[in-house]
């Protein structure tokens, strides 16, 4: 075999970083089910100053070239707040993309390896960014299902790839579809009514408005923090970063599909978020909001027939009171009266097995799975 001169470049100014953010449309070119980013949220992404996870990890972006072409990109992230939190000392890459090449995909596996080790770090996991808020893991089972948003679309040569360079599965992920019925049946009515029957006190708030969200943003995400504290990768966000995630999806949410429950002090004790599928129009824009992207993103929320629901919560001590099945039938009514016809549950850990079940119970099947890869760096073998 011939030598192969592969230069790996850190991206350090504004031209790599360019490159860096847009090799992936012409890596995924042709490819149906690929999504862009919405490059705007890219920029903001990467910008040190505005992404506050960058204060507490130590990061590196990385090129690999090869006769002058970019042939592949990752990045290196030690999350130092969350190590310390959990007690770990684990390095992560995230958003590897390579042509069907495996000597590029080794060649930046390896320099995030290196650089971890530098770190002194003892184990590399990934895909996985600076929470599990961001897309995580390969998809290995439903490659050819359609991507909905901040989640990964790769070829199946890249799980090959990273299996073959020695990592081995941490944990999956799984994605449910639930089939939304013409009408709701006579068996969920009696559970619905059963579960609001036994939580006295209780009120459960829709809403038709967007302005009528606002008020709602700080105490539904101050209830993530605590709902989420114990999924793997969950990050508590900061005032700053809950601003940041209502300035990022109040603008594309459908406030009739989100549902908030409070108790007898107007505390908020359960919710659930879901928004009318977007990625068409995002393929459509290319990743461009402007100067027309945006209303072929907000068309294609009108036209699809798929819900997904980006995040729930319920608070501990409200929990296996049947509020979950009263979001998950609201849910399911809501998507009926809007002609909906599947949910997508967005990214559900194979240890969530209360999640699962009542996913399961409301009828919804596993159509995607992804992967969490780990290896465990040379220092920490030998």
């Amino acid at each position: 075999m011939t030598n192969r001169n592969i230069e790996i470049v850190e991206v350090k100014n504004k031209r790599l970083l360019r490159a860096f953010i847009h090799l992936p449309a012409k890596i995924h070119k042709g490819h149906a089910n690929w999504v862009p980013p919405l490059y705007m949220d890219e920029w903001e992404f990467f910008n040190t100053k505005k992404n506050e996870a960058f204060s507490y990890s130590d990061t590196i972006l990385l090129l690999a070239y090869e006769n002058g072409k970019c042939v592949g990109r990752i990045m290196g992230i030690i999350n130092h707040k969350y190590n310390t939190e959990h007690n770990e000392n684990d390095a992560r890459f995230f958003l590897i993309e390579t042509y069907n090449d495996y000597t590029v995909a080794r060649t930046l596996l390896k320099a995030i390896e290196d650089w971890a080790l530098s770190k002194k770090m003892t184990k590399l996991v990934g895909p996985l960014g600076f929470s599990d808020k961001d897309p995580q893991g390969l998809r290995i089972e439903g490659l050819d299902e359609p991507t909905v948003i901040a989640t990964i679309c790769n070829y199946p040569y890249m799980v090959d790839f990273v299996e073959r360079y020695g990592f081995t599965k941490k944990v999956d992920l799984f994605s449910y579809k639930l089939s939304v019925p013409d009408a709701i049946n006579d068996t969920y009515k009696k559970i619905y009514q059963r579960a609001l029957n036994n939580n006295n006190g209780i009120k459960l708030i829709s809403f038709s408005k967007r302005k009528q969200l606002k008020p709602y943003v700080r105490p539904v995400l101050e209830l993530t923090n605590h709902a989420f504290k114990d999924i793997y990768a969950f990050n508590p966000l900061t005032e700053k970063e809950m601003d940041e995630f209502a300035k990022r999806y109040l603008v594309v949410l459908d406030p009739r599909f989100v549902k908030v429950i409070e108790n007898q002090n107007k505390e908020v004790v359960a919710y659930i978020l879901g928004i009318p599928d977007i990625c068409r129009g995002i393929q459509k824009s290319k990743g461009y909001v402007w100067p027309v992207g945006f209303i072929h993103i907000l068309r294609s929320q009108k036209k699809t027939d798929l819900v997904n629901l980006l995040l729930g919560g319920i608070r501990e001590d409200y929990r296996n009171k049947g509020l979950d099945t009263i979001l998950g039938i609201e849910m399911l009514m809501e998507s009926q009266k809007r002609g909906i016809k599947y949910i997508d549950s967005h990214l559900i850990l194979e240890t969530n097995v209360r999640m699962r079940a009542e996913l399961e119970k409301l009828g919804g099947v596993v159509y995607k799975k992804f992967r969490i890869y780990q290896k465990p760096l040379p220092s920490a073998s030998a």
